[in-house]
């Protein structure tokens, strides 16, 4: 099996270069000269109060650095991916904010070995220099019903601590007082991932195999597998269990939380989800939490703390009092940091009522016939029966440029035309019907088709009225339909498309202003040749609309289905006047 492919310039180089990219983009990061620790920009800020240094391996942006700003952390020490950092760069952050006035450093640590270690050790060093240092561990994880030894791993609920103890930090509080706080609210924090794929260090194999329709539930932040293997399902379904298994008192790693509670929701792209998922799966966390009661005062969706390109998500929750949600809602400058709105989300009307639209339907309903009447349902029922009639000749066409489904398309109009023409009065006012086919043909015919001829039938409707319904107006009526396809489809005459057939039929129809009294139906079947030889000539185009666009052009020898479509519709109006004369 191959390594996965990533866009990087090499695996030995990726972490710096990301680095340096971050900090080139965010005007309040600097790097430490030759080391992977990133700094505000504006320390000078920080005299007399606690700086906050967290860190761990890279592949987990934008964690670290990215929380680095006014209201958060003051530095981020960076390793190789899922590699812990080394105690000099650690110590080189402490003592770069410490000489920067920094009246003691908290280290926010990740619950892992090696991360405790290079840390301790670099507190250690810096007691040693005379710093005032203390550290937190994060252990939010909830996969382990008995840990072992180890404890409980640190989740992406480490970005919780980083904004409270930067907003308890930013307030001038004393180091132990931030310690105190933290250590306080890390006992209501709790954290579970679930992933549908592996993920691979740069230059390495996935770190395990997932076979198609598993996942794993209870994973950690490092490529490592989870603690069990389910069968993939519903977002709804996958959050339940995962919540499930978050507040299982029998588990020693349980979150507590009961009905009533207050809590912060964190829902984190482990990297690969798409945005889509992301939200769905947001509306599942919060209607499965406020199932059980639980409000939810606030909620973050997206990328927080990832684990490179796993697709997986993990939930975090944090139990919160107003003391502690006005920390979390304190101003931050860090680029990370998502805009949040201080709003409750549980208790926000998320809903509004949209406009009183009347469907077509209703449209049809509230018109009265006309003289008009009679003459446009014989010219409704002759186009239905024309369109049916040509359906599968349409299919053909269109099987040679397309999908093959355009006289099923028509058919499908021509259908809803008849079914609505037997139950329904035929407005006197050619306006009112074209607006009532509009909403008819865009509901029923569906795909691009529907929306092109409601396009064209609404931009008619407006020209036509029931004292101005003569052959200028209809003829004016059609080239409004016409333009309007044009200008918001964006296909032109000579593209291969309906307009080929209408176009010149709307010159034709124009014509009639200017027609002697009783010349209209010479410059209608005029119109009619026009659309026919205009469809014809289709078939020696090429496409530049549409799907037959993408097609080779030798092989669309064929008339194009649309254009035929147009031209069999005017021949069918005129057939129909023609009888009715």
């Amino acid at each position: 099996m191959e390594a996965q492919r990533k866009l990087l310039n090499s695996a030995e180089l990726c972490v710096d270069e990301a680095l340096c990219g971050l900090v080139r983009s965010a005007g309040g990061l600097c790097l430490l000269r030759g080391l992977r620790v990133v700094v505000r920009s504006d320390l000078q800020h920080l005299n007399g109060r606690v700086g906050l240094v967290s860190g761990g391996g890279s592949g987990h942006e934008p964690a670290h650095a990215g929380y680095i700003g006014t209201g958060m952390l003051s530095a981020a020490v960076a390793g190789g991916v899922f590699a812990s950092p080394p105690p000099t760069s650690i110590l080189a952050a402490i003592l770069h904010l410490h000489n920067a006035g920094a009246s003691g450093v908290l280290l926010i640590v990740k619950n892992y070995t090696g991360d405790r270690l290079n840390f301790g050790l670099a507190a250690e060093q810096a007691r040693n220099r005379g710093v005032s240092v203390a550290m937190v561990i994060v252990a939010d994880d909830c996969a382990f019903e008995r840990p072992g030894k180890a404890g409980r791993r640190g989740l992406c609920g480490t970005v919780f601590v980083h904004k409270l103890a930067g907003a308890l930090a930013e307030e001038g509080c004393p180091l132990d007082k931030i310690v105190a706080k933290v250590t306080e609210v890390l006992k209501g924090i709790g954290s579970l991932g679930v992933t549908l794929s592996p993920c691979s260090v740069p230059g390495c194999l996935p770190s395990f195999q997932l076979p198609p329709g598993d996942m794993e539930l209870g994973l950690g932040i490092h490529g490592e597998p989870g603690i069990q293997r389910l069968k993939v399902a519903c977002a709804d379904q996958v959050v339940n269990t995962m919540i499930d298994h978050m507040t299982n008192p029998s588990s020693q790693s349980h979150l507590l939380l009961n009905s009533g509670d207050s809590v912060v929701l964190c829902v984190n792209n482990l990297g690969a989800l798409s945005c889509l998922e992301m939200a769905v799966v947001t509306r599942a966390a919060l209607s499965t939490l406020e199932a059980r009661g639980v409000v939810v005062a606030r909620v973050m969706s997206g990328s927080f703390m990832t684990s490179l390109e796993m697709a997986g998500v993990s939930l975090s929750l944090m139990r919160v009092d107003p003391e502690v949600l006005k920390l979390f809602d304190a101003k931050t400058s860090a680029p990370a940091w998502p805009n949040l709105s201080s709003v409750c989300v549980s208790a926000r009307q998320y809903t509004k009522e949209p406009p009183a639209l009347r469907t077509w339907a209703q449209e049809g309903d509230a018109h009265s016939e006309g003289p008009l009447s009679p003459v446009m349902r014989s010219a409704l029922q002759r186009i239905s029966s024309a369109l049916l009639d040509r359906q599968e000749e349409l299919n053909a066409l269109d099987r040679a440029s397309g999908d093959g489904d355009c006289g099923n398309t028509h058919a499908q109009a021509a259908r809803a035309i008849q079914e609505w023409i037997c139950i329904h009065v035929v407005p006197g006012c050619p306006g009112q019907l074209l607006s009532v086919l509009a909403g008819l043909v865009q509901e029923k015919m569906g795909g691009s088709s529907g929306g092109i001829y409601s396009l064209f039938l609404t931009a008619a409707a407006g020209h036509l009225t029931e004292g101005l319904s003569h052959a200028g107006a209809w003829a004016n009526a059609v080239h409004a339909g016409t333009q309007a396809m044009m200008r918001y489809g964006g296909a032109e005459p000579g593209d291969r498309t309906m307009l080929d057939a209408l176009c010149p039929a709307v010159d034709e129809l124009l014509k009639v202003k200017a027609a002697p009294s009783g010349g209209e139906m010479a410059v209608l079947q005029a119109a009619v040749k026009a659309a026919e030889l205009g469809a014809e000539s289709t078939r020696d185009l090429t496409a530049r609309a549409g799907r037959a666009s993408y097609i080779a052009a030798e092989r669309v020898t064929l008339p194009d289905p649309g254009a035929v479509a147009v031209a069999a519709i005017l021949r069918a109006v005129l057939e129909s006047l023609e009888e009715q004369s």
